[in-house]
């Protein structure tokens, strides 16, 4: 057995059986032994920001790691942008990256890089393998740290030779720590606080909001009179009938500071305190109250629900109802706004649906306004670096076994950074519906320039315009062997819409707005 196929061996034995892969000449014994050994679905990226993407979407609706295959340094750089976004989302992922052979990197060929370098600042444990006799254990450690609560990215560097050598071992695969406890004196904490103080919010991330965790929270701001709200930007959120309609904090500053400013008191449940996506002249940093004090119940490592369970039991909350969220709204008329558009969303997505939400600035109503949509997730871009719309939907869907309905809600500009997602759904038959918001401009960068003070003259217009030539999105999806059509209204979106549920496949629908 050669260090490759015990690399296999040991990931399936550790519960890998998924892998999002773009391979280059140093992966080819990598490749050899995934055709020889049964077990691991393989989905084949375009490009390696795509491969991470996906591997994110589908740890956040599995909970359980993916391994990418990516080829050397470069093709991890490429890969970088997504899985920034997934560190933020704390998405587990098995990394595996190719390299030169031990004895060739003292040649410094044209591929050789500081992988290691690279792969540090996204991952919380990295290795470069020595020998094929460890490249076993290697994994089996790897896997361990990418499920490792609340969820890691793992990256082992795979020599070449490491992979080829014969003497591979499969190793067994790690006990993995089980979630921190909440601590009882944090409980104990924010339950005075709840009890004592006015003007107390519990603001919710990562964990803490899915639906059963929610109710908790809501269970314990409502027999304390306090207010509960989610972070701005959430790997997911359980959404829609049955749940709690949320207020998340805003992302412009001027209304994140008006929402937090009523708050004396912040407990945080597996979240962190309210900060900017940037500093701006003049503009504060914390969004929240410069004398407002923050409280953690429970950090990003520890178990939401038990910790909420620990504290509603600490306070003695009665059993509460959730709000009344009224009917399914009716479709959307006319052109197309935010709001129109969120309308014709909540009324038609069926239940079970995963929307993932990479609108950017046309859709800063489109979470508020599916409060009364069927149950369904939401995802979202977590750490602001585009184009991990697309790659996200692609593998979420993937991670749903292919029987959920995925919802792309996916800015232009975004999306042409990893389009080439669109062709691994169509090549997958994933039941994956993106709607394209076609403004042809980076629209959030025209606010953002505003917002340091100056109105964008034709030099910069000309760097945040997309127009001259126009995308063509129906052509684009085409080539990528998508079905594809364009709509200019809300009516036709709605239809467009409709039909696409009704098929198996992806389908495209680039809205001119």
């Amino acid at each position: 057995m050669n260090g490759a196929e015990s690399l296999v061996h040991t990931l399936l034995a550790s519960g890998v059986d998924t892998c999002f892969a773009n391979p280059g000449t140093s992966e080819m014994h990598f490749v050899a032994a995934l055709d020889r050994i049964p077990g691991m679905r393989c989905v084949l990226g375009l490009q390696e920001n795509v491969v991470t993407g996906m591997a994110d979407g589908y740890y956040r609706m599995t909970g359980k790691p993916a391994a990418t295959l990516l080829h050397c340094g470069p093709g991890l750089a490429n890969g970088l942008g997504n899985l920034h976004n997934a560190r933020r989302a704390r998405s587990g992922i098995v990394n595996i990256v190719g390299d030169q052979a031990t004895y060739h990197r003292p040649y410094d060929a044209q591929l050789t890089a500081d992988t290691e370098g690279w792969a540090r600042p996204v991952s919380a444990w990295t290795r470069t393998a020595t020998d094929s006799a460890t490249v076993g254990q290697d994994a089996a450690v790897a896997v361990q740290a990418a499920r490792t609560a609340p969820g890691q990215i793992a990256t082992l560097i795979l020599p070449a030779d490491t992979a080829w050598n014969e003497g591979g071992v499969v190793a067994d695969a790690l006990p993995v720590p089980a979630p921190v406890a909440p601590d009882p004196q944090a409980v104990r904490n924010a339950a005075r606080v709840l009890r004592e103080k006015k003007n107390v919010l519990i603001l919710l991330g990562g964990a803490a909001l899915r639906g059963r965790t929610q109710a908790l929270a809501w269970r314990a701001a409502a027999g304390t009179g306090q207010k509960v709200m989610g972070e701005m930007s959430n790997a997911r959120v359980e959404h829609g009938q049955g749940r709690l309609p949320l207020d998340r904090v805003p992302y412009p500053v001027d209304a994140a500071v008006a929402a937090l400013a009523p708050y004396e008191h912040l407990i945080l449940v597996n979240a962190k305190a309210p900060v900017g996506f940037f500093a701006y002249p003049g503009k504060p940093s914390k969004h929240y109250a410069e004398h407002a004090e923050v409280h953690v119940l429970s950090r990003y490592e520890q178990d939401a629900e038990l910790a909420l369970l620990a504290l509603v039991e600490e306070l003695g909350s009665p059993e509460v109802t959730l709000p009344d969220l009224g009917p399914r709204p009716g479709l959307g008329r006319g052109a197309p706004t935010s709001e129109g558009v969120a309308q014709t969303v909540a009324a038609l997505m069926p239940e079970g649906s995963i929307v993932v939400d990479e609108s950017v600035s046309f859709g800063r109503s489109f979470f508020s306004g599916t409060h009364a949509a069927a149950p369904h997730d939401w995802l979202q871009l977590t750490g602001g670096a585009i184009g991990d719309g697309i790659p996200l939907a692609t593998g979420s869907a993937i991670g749903a076994g292919g029987q959920r309905r995925v919802v792309n809600l996916q800015a232009d500009g975004s999306a042409m950074y990893t389009l080439q997602g669109l062709w691994t759904q169509a090549r997958e038959k994933l039941p994956v519906t993106t709607v394209i918001l076609a403004n042809r401009k980076y629209q959030i960068l025209i606010g953002e320039y505003q917002n340091v003070g100056a109105n964008p003259g034709p030099t910069a217009m000309n760097m945040l315009d997309l127009g001259n030539p126009d995308l063509n999105w129906v052509h684009l999806a085409n080539g990528m062997g998508v079905e594809a059509a364009r709509a200019t209204s809300l009516e036709q979106l709605g239809d467009l819409m409709a039909q696409s549920f009704a098929q198996d496949g992806p389908f495209v629908i680039e809205l001119v707005i």
